[in-house]
């Protein structure tokens, strides 16, 4: 049955709709924002210690890292104990006014703070702990 009257043309529709693509949009970004919380950080995890002020770390400054697991870094590169002091040295002699910064885990052991610590006494070198700024 058809109720149109005979003289009526119908007109092609001329309204796009957006929803349909706003949806795609939206998928999209949720997959993304997703995506990117699974991507693996590939540095070393330590939590140092909070304090009221803090020093920005610049690329004077030679950077030993300690662990709570007791591992060592010096530059981003793993250490052994044994070897670290030798580690320390090599980058105080390419960088003479380096200043030791020290990263240590606020877990870590102490006493393997101090090691880093008697090891920049030994050559003479500023030594900064690195902390965290405070609330």
């Amino acid at each position: 049955m058809n109720f149109r009257p005979i003289n009526e043309i119908r007109k092609p529709l001329s309204v796009f709709s957006l929803s349909s693509l706003t949806d795609i949009v939206l998928l999209l970004l949720i997959f993304f924002l997703l995506t990117s919380s699974f991507v693996a950080n590939f540095g070393i995890r330590v939590n140092v210690p909070r304090a009221d002020t803090s020093a920005q770390t610049q690329p004077q400054y030679i950077n030993v890292t300690v662990t709570k697991e007791g591992d060592f870094y010096v530059g981003g590169e793993m250490v052994s104990k044994s070897l670290l002091a030798t580690a320390i040295r090599t980058e105080y002699q390419k960088n003479p006014q380096g200043t030791l910064v020290l990263r240590a885990d606020k877990d870590a052991i102490i006493d393997n703070a101090v090691f880093v610590m008697n090891i920049g006494k030994a050559l003479n070198m500023n030594i900064m702990m690195a902390t965290e700024r405070g609330i």
